[in-house]
Order: structure tokens, then C-alpha cells, then sequence
């Protein structure tokens, strides 16, 4: 009997390890098939998809999702509209290309409350490219934009439009976004009423507006921007939107500091411009605030309208001449662009320039690039430029056909001694056959 009682509780005990054992087993399987199991295949593949439609090109991509009903799906999900470029044009008249009709009203149905970086290019001169352009804005309610940029690469488009007709379909972005941080509107025909609205509705978010050539906003209009936008980082206008007040509010404490501000110093008619001067002043206090800041003027005048610049110091680090400049005016650059980094001279007449590149060289300690155009200068002086620049001079362009040979060195000794002083390579430009 105790032999048999012994058995059976062996067989118990033997027993209750196979099912321990069992159960044991059991968990690993269940633990084994739910590692398997975990992976979502298909989120997983609309993943890749995504990934491979934001490389592709709009129209790549419109084919593509025509293949299966999940490619369409992926097709139409937010983070493929965030940014769009509707180009404009009318193809009865234009080749080029052009956002097709159809997919701009699935933009607006579908998707324009994911637009955030947006821009119209007008790339023809009608009057119906910018007015489409003004049409979809306006149907922008929904839209909550970052980024607005209005391009025409053909003047004047948008200045054709009559001016209620933009400000109404642009207010509507300015009412509605209240994020926006970029705003690029050259030749457009906003006014200072339309830029209150957007400090109203942008103030704490707008860092860029670029707004050059546009005749409608006054000196009190873009002053309105910088006194209300604290943020504002970058901007760009044309002189006569400049003052001494404008720079004083960009200096003032509440403003964070500018990075980048451009100014287009232009004359469409000769003599019948007056160009005010700024107040140095007003530049120290500026410079003060923010002394990093790229201050990049373009000139487009004529030689008698020069008088107001270039009198006194001024902190200007990159200065381009699109028009022909005198060994006068150039003479003064070299004595008050000290921040000078960059210069760019389309011409300067049949003068050579030997005493103003060297004055430029003394006093231009940080210049770093340097574009001759039309502009006469000796080897020798030219030489003696590059010797004092020296190393730091990373751009240096000059054609070949206004350098002049003198005693010391001729054309084919030039660009050894050139190369010699810049540490690299260097040959002069040639002129264009064609």
C-alpha cells in the first residue's frame, strides 16, 4: 500500500511538471507570436510610399497615384500639401508651364487648410496670370500660411491689377494665418492700410518681408511693421522707404537683433529723383544693436545722382552697381564702407581704377570678394590690390580685356603673380564670343 501511495504520488508530481512544462511552452509561443504579430504592415508600406512621394516631382507623383487605391490615399495626405508653388500662365499665349486648372480646385477643396509654405509664380505678363493668382488667394480661408511669396518673373503682372481687387484677395491671408513669418511681395501694388492688418493678425510671428517696389506704401507704413514686428529678422525695400525713424525703431530695445536688411537704391529717370540722406546717427545706433547684421545696398543710378551717398561712414557690407560709377564715388567707398565684405562694379567708365582699388584694399579689412566689370585698371595695380587683400579674397572676377599691361607686368604674367598672392589658381575672365 505505501509502495502504491509513493507511486501514485510520483506520478502526481511527474504530472504536474509536464503541465508547468506545458504552460511554460505555451507562454513562449503566445510571447514568440505576439513579436510577430506587432508590425503594422500597412501603416508601415504608407510610410515608405510617403517617403518616396515627397522626392518625386508633382506630376511623377499624380501618375503614381493612380496605380492602387492606397497610393491615392497616400496621395492626398497632409504632409505632401504642406508646400506648393502655383505657377500661373495662360497657355493660349504660353508654352510654358503651368499648374493645370483641375488640381488647383482639388487644392482648394482638399487641401488648403494644409497649406503652410506657399507661392505664386506668375511666369507671363498678363494681366490674367496675377489675376488667377488673386483668385485663389482669396478663396484661402482656411489656409493657416508660414510662408506667402508672390513672384513675377515677367513685370508687370501684378501691378496691373486694380488695387482693391489684391488688397482683398492678400487680406484675406493676412486675416486668416496668424502664423505667418514670411512675406515676399516686390511689385506688388500693397498699401500701408494692408500692411496693418497684417502686423494685427502676424505681429508676434512675422521674421522676413521683402518688399521691394511697391509704390503704394509709405515711409509711415513699413515704420508701422518694424515698430509693432519685434521679430522681424530679415528685411528688404527700396530707399525711399528708408528713414532715420525706421532705423531707430530696429534699434530699439523691445526689437530682437537684424540679421539682414537690403536696400535698392533705384532711379528709373534720371535728375528727377531726390534721394534723402540718412543721419549717421541713425546708423551708429543701429549698428550698435545689431552688429552682425548684412546691410546689402544695390545702386542703379546715374553718375549725378550719387551726391546724398557715401558722405560719411556707413556700415554697408555688400554693395553692388548695376550702372556705370565714377572713380569719385568709388574713391568714397573706400573711405566709409570700413564693413565692407563684398563689391560688385558693373562699370565705371574709361578711367582706370588703380588709386581707388588700392584705397579700397587699405581700408576694407574685411573684403572677400570683388566683381569687375567694365572697369579699367592697370596689371600692376590690380596686383597690388590682390598683395594687399591677399588670402581672404575667396571671389575675384575680372575680364581679361580691361586689364592694361604696363612695364612690370604683361597679360601673360598676370595671373602667376595673381595666383602667387591668393594661394590658388587663378586666370581672369574672357569675354563672351557670342
Amino acid at each position: 500500500m505505501k509502495r502504491g501511495r509513493k507511486t501514485n504520488e510520483a506520478n502526481s508530481s511527474s504530472s504536474e511538471d509536464i503541465t508547468e512544462k506545458e504552460s511554460k511552452r505555451h507562454k513562449i509561443v503566445e510571447k514568440k507570436t505576439t513579436v510577430v504579430q506587432s508590425p503594422d504592415w500597412a501603416n508601415l508600406l504608407q510610410d515608405i510610399i510617403l517617403q518616396v512621394f515627397q522626392y518625386l516631382p508633382l506630376l511623377d507623383r499624380a501618375h503614381a497615384s493612380q496605380v492602387c487605391r492606397s497610393w491615392n490615399q497616400v496621395f492626398h495626405m497632409p504632409d505632401l500639401w504642406r508646400c506648393f508653388e502655383f505657377e500661373l500662365n495662360q497657355p493660349a499665349t504660353s508654352n510654358l508651364r503651368t499648374t493645370h486648372p483641375e488640381l488647383i480646385k482639388q487644392i482648394i477643396k482638399r487641401h488648403s487648410n494644409h497649406l503652410q509654405y506657399v507661392s505664386f509664380k506668375v511666369v507671363d505678363s498678363s494681366k490674367e496670370s496675377a489675376e488667377a493668382a488673386c483668385d485663389i488667394l482669396s478663396q484661402l480661408v482656411n489656409c493657416s500660411l508660414k510662408t506667402l511669396g508672390l513672384i513675377s518673373t515677367a513685370r508687370p503682372s501684378f501691378m496691373d491689377l486694380p488695387k482693391s481687387h489684391f488688397i482683398s484677395a492678400l487680406t484675406v491671408v493676412f486675416v486668416n494665418s496668424k502664423s505667418l513669418s514670411s512675406l515676399k511681395i516686390d511689385d506688388t501694388p500693397v498699401d500701408d492700410p494692408s500692411l496693418k492688418v497684417l502686423v494685427a493678425n502676424n505681429s508676434d510671428t512675422l521674421k522676413l518681408l521683402k518688399m521691394s517696389s511697391c509704390p503704394h506704401v509709405s515711409p509711415a507704413g513699413i515704420l508701422c511693421v518694424a515698430d509693432q514686428c519685434h521679430g522681424l529678422r530679415e528685411l528688404a525695400l527700396n530707399y525711399h522707404l528708408l528713414s532715420d525713424e525706421l532705423l531707430l525703431a530696429l534699434s530699439s530695445e523691445k526689437h530682437v537683433r537684424l540679421e539682414h536688411l537690403r536696400i535698392d537704391v533705384v532711379s528709373e529717370n534720371p535728375g528727377q529723383t531726390q534721394f534723402h540722406t540718412i543721419q549717421k546717427s541713425s546708423w551708429d545706433a543701429f549698428i550698435k544693436h545689431s552688429p552682425k547684421v548684412n546691410l546689402v545696398m544695390y545702386f542703379f543710378l546715374y553718375e549725378e545722382e550719387f551726391d546724398p551717398f557715401f558722405r560719411y561712414e556707413i556700415p554697408v557690407t555688400h554693395l553692388y552697381f548695376g550702372r556705370s560709377v565714377s572713380k569719385d564715388v568709388l574713391g568714397r567707398v573706400g573711405m566709409t564702407c570700413p564693413r565692407l565684405v563684398e563689391l560688385v562694379v558693373c562699370a565705371n567708365g574709361l578711367r582706370p581704377l588703380d588709386e581707388e582699388l588700392i584705397c579700397i584694399a587699405e581700408r576694407c579689412k574685411y573684403l572677400s570678394a570683388v566683381g569687375l566689370g567694365e572697369c579699367e585698371v592697370s596689371c600692376s595695380a590690380f596686383v597690388e590690390f590682390v598683395k594687399m587683400c591677399g588670402g581672404r579674397l575667396s571671389q575675384l572676377s575680372i575680364m581679361e580685356e580691361v586689364l592694361i599691361p604696363d612695364q612690370k607686368y604683361s597679360l601673360e604674367q598676370i595671373h602667376w603673380e595673381v595666383s602667387k598672392h591668393l594661394g590658388r589658381v587663378w586666370f581672369p575672365d574672357m569675354m563672351p564670343t557670342w
